[in-house]
């Protein structure tokens, strides 16, 4: 029995192009999930897990089945050990098969290392920027001369939150932020 799984991670997005492609698939039932994919309930996903038997699930692409590497490797383990074989029509890989298997483990063990060389590179630069005096994050939007002149009419209060926001061209949390930076200096 061929149990179809498929996974939108935004509102705006819709299934049919996963639907699409399950279509040559032929399974019995189709399972969804409208979730982003950081949340861990996912009630479609359960409900198929407690659905299938022994035999096949199709998922369009891995990445929609779990957006972890450790997730995947672990709903794959669970599925083997209920006799449960996992398809994948994107990346042409069928668990039920040793060299499926082999196949899967191979891309999970090369996804794992990319991603931690992704990770080093990422720290060495953020590291090797902040040694250059360099810091990270947005640039203020105002620089300290203007940010003064911002925070005194708050101080005075002559004008409106909204009027100096809108004079100065910042938000009210920009200007909050730069209020309580400027009263901890005087503070200092």
């Amino acid at each position: 029995m061929l149990i179809n799984y498929a996974r939108v991670s935004t509102n705006d997005q819709n299934l049919d192009l996963q639907k699409d492609a399950l279509a040559t698939a032929t399974c019995e039932r189709i399972f969804e999930d409208r979730l982003r994919g950081a949340k861990s309930e996912r009630p479609g996903l359960k409900a198929a897990l407690g659905h299938v038997r022994e035999g096949d699930v199709v998922v369009w692409r891995l990445d929609r089945l779990s957006r972890s590497l450790e997730d995947l490797i672990e709903l794959v383990s669970l599925l083997e050990s209920r006799g449960i074989g996992l398809k994948s029509l994107h990346e042409s890989i069928d668990t039920s098969s040793r060299s499926g298997k082999l196949i899967f483990h191979i891309f999970s063990a090369l996804a794992e290392f990319e991603h931690n060389l992704i990770r080093e590179r990422t720290n060495a630069g953020l590291q090797a920027a902040r040694v250059r005096g360099r810091k990270g994050g947005r640039p203020k939007a105002l620089d300290a001369d203007k940010r003064s002149l911002a925070v005194r009419p708050y101080d005075e209060r002559k004008h409106s939150i909204d009027q100096i926001c809108n004079m100065v061209g910042i938000s009210k949390l920009t200007l909050y932020k730069y209020e309580e930076a400027e009263r901890k200096s005087r503070e200092a």
